[in-house]
């Protein structure tokens, strides 16, 4: 039921409902060279407070708005700070494995490495291609620094590789243009994983730190000239029999995110030239470089050498060698 309060109060809300809408009226009603100035009396007194309260709430907004722009601003730096020198470096790798696609020419297919979580990741890789695309078992698998590892099985959709870290994987090598040939395999103990050895090498041969490492291209089943890595120190001496050198590797399976198989039939072929035409190549090969990629040209015949007479066809005016003293005679053995 309500109280004589109430009504008065609906009553005086009428009313000044009721005189708005009368002084709107007149409003509209006045002529136009009276409506600005009353409308500007109005709104510098009654309308006041009003449009002061109006004028702070469009000002908390362009804050907000602002302080919106500079934290989006703050974030993309942030986040563009953060990831771009991930993806300059795959950027790079991927020139790189574009480069040496263009100067391998055929014969390979490209895929990427599925890391996946588990006790063999890091000597196992699972790769997006298998035998639809031509992979085979026993395919080197490439990067654009050297070699990864080989593949084991092939699927339909996906093969997987031994990567160099893997116990059983082996590499016929040498250091090119010398007669220095070796086995390469991962470094066991505390390092595994991490180095590779050189294993095989004769004693009387001496590598200094920083030579490069390729394949030899034995056994038939990765090309010549793919580098495996650099020689860091020895590891171990056999007295009078072989040395054992430590390399780092050209390339971890960490790294690798888009690689290389190769088809088991270019296992005949030389590769030194397609990963390093600077490296050096046979004499009778000379690289040479245009728009084209990587050729191979007959290089120019090297000068003759002139031989030295033989001590049986001395000219006569030399007098003939004369015996050595009986003191320097070896006397015959007991």
């Amino acid at each position: 039921m309500a109280t004589g309060s109430d009504r008065f109060a609906s009553r005086a809300d009428t009313t000044v409902f009721v005189v708005c809408v009368v002084v709107s009226l007149v409003a509209l009603a006045l002529p136009a060279g009276l409506k600005e100035p009353i409308a500007g009396a109005l709104r510098s007194t009654v309308l006041y407070p009003i449009l002061a309260v109006q004028r702070r709430a469009a000002r908390s907004a362009e804050a907000r708005e602002g302080l919106a722009a500079v934290r989006a601003q703050r974030d993309s730096l942030l986040l563009e700070t953060t990831f771009l020198p991930e993806l300059r470096a795959e950027n790079a790798r991927l020139r790189a494995l574009l480069g040496l696609g263009g100067r391998l020419g055929q014969g390979f297919v490209t895929g990427e490495v599925l890391h996946q979580s588990g006790v063999a990741d890091g000597m196992t890789l699972v790769l997006s291609v298998g035998r639809d695309e031509g992979v085979e078992p026993f395919s080197p698998v490439l990067t654009a620094r050297g070699l990864l590892g080989l593949v084991r099985t092939a699927d339909a959709g996906t093969s997987i590789a031994l990567a160099w870290t893997h116990p059983d994987f082996r590499a016929s090598a040498m250091v090119e243009g010398t007669a220095v040939y070796g086995i390469v395999r991962p470094q066991r103990g505390e390092r595994s994983g991490e180095l590779m050895e050189l294993v095989g090498v004769p004693y009387r041969e001496q590598l200094a730190p920083g030579t490069q490492v390729v394949t030899s291209g034995l056994g038939g089943v990765f090309p010549r000239g793919i580098p495996l890595g650099t020689v860091q120190g020895t590891l171990t001496e056999a007295t009078g029999w072989e040395r054992t050198y430590v390399l780092r590797p050209a390339v971890h399976p960490a790294e690798a995110a888009h690689v290389m198989v190769m088809s088991p039939e270019r296992a005949a072929d030389t590769l030194a030239a397609e990963f390093d035409s600077a490296r050096t190549v046979p004499d009778s090969v000379l690289v040479v470089r245009d728009s084209t990629g990587v050729r191979l040209l007959p290089a120019p015949a090297a000068p003759r050498r002139r031989l030295r007479p033989r001590p049986d066809t001395q000219p006569q005016s030399q007098p003939p060698l004369s015996a050595p003293p009986p003191a320097l005679r070896r006397g015959p053995r007991r």
